[in-house]
């Protein structure tokens, strides 16, 4: 597959959703995102596995995209505590059985939060398997160069030494403009 993005690189990524009882009378199910299969076929909510009434579903098969544009924002990720991958998973109004659709798998904690301030989408932070924790920082490591921090300096310019305190130039004034303004005579 070709990509529009010079140096991306693309990795198709499963997505493993469990169905779990919901502990609510509002919710019949709770779905959750429970683990990323890297390098999986595609699928379309194939039944991995069924414990009493848990069921755990192969949901999808999307690309995981790495950019090059990007790659501070990996490189923030894998510097994490606990390196993650996000799924985004968008409500599906037209199948009620299964009430969402995996809409993207990406490792940029950026990204994520994007889709977290809409509130439409659901996003799951899911750990970072090993051998995907190590195609990203090959990634990282080949295309990531880290800007050196140079602070601004002030002009040499001093500006604060002169007050004559008479405001826009373009205005016509005799007085003073940080002066008091004149009292009105009090009448009794």
């Amino acid at each position: 597959m070709k990509l529009a993005y010079p140096n991306a690189q693309l990795l198709p990524i499963g997505v493993v959703v469990r169905r779990a009882p919901g502990v609510t009378r509002w919710a019949k199910f709770a779905w959750t995102v429970s683990s990323v299969l890297p390098g999986a076929a595609a699928a379309d909510w194939k039944v991995l596995r069924t414990e009493g009434d848990v069921t755990e579903f192969h949901a999808a098969t999307l690309p995981l995209t790495l950019y090059v544009s990007d790659a501070e924002a990996y490189a923030h990720e894998l510097m994490a505590r606990n390196p993650s991958v996000y799924v985004v998973l968008r409500q599906n109004e037209h199948i009620s059985d299964l009430p969402w659709s995996v809409a993207l798998v990406t490792a940029s904690p950026y990204e994520a939060q994007d889709y977290c301030d809409s509130a439409e989408e659901l996003v799951e932070k899911i750990p970072m398997p090993e051998g995907l924790h190590g195609w990203i920082a090959n990634f990282v490591d080949t295309h990531y160069e880290e800007e050196a921090f140079v602070k601004r300096r002030r002009d040499k310019t001093r500006t604060d030494r002169v007050d004559d305190g008479i405001g826009d130039a373009r205005i016509r004034q005799t007085s003073d403009v940080y002066r008091a303004p004149r009292r009105k005579g009090v009448v009794n």
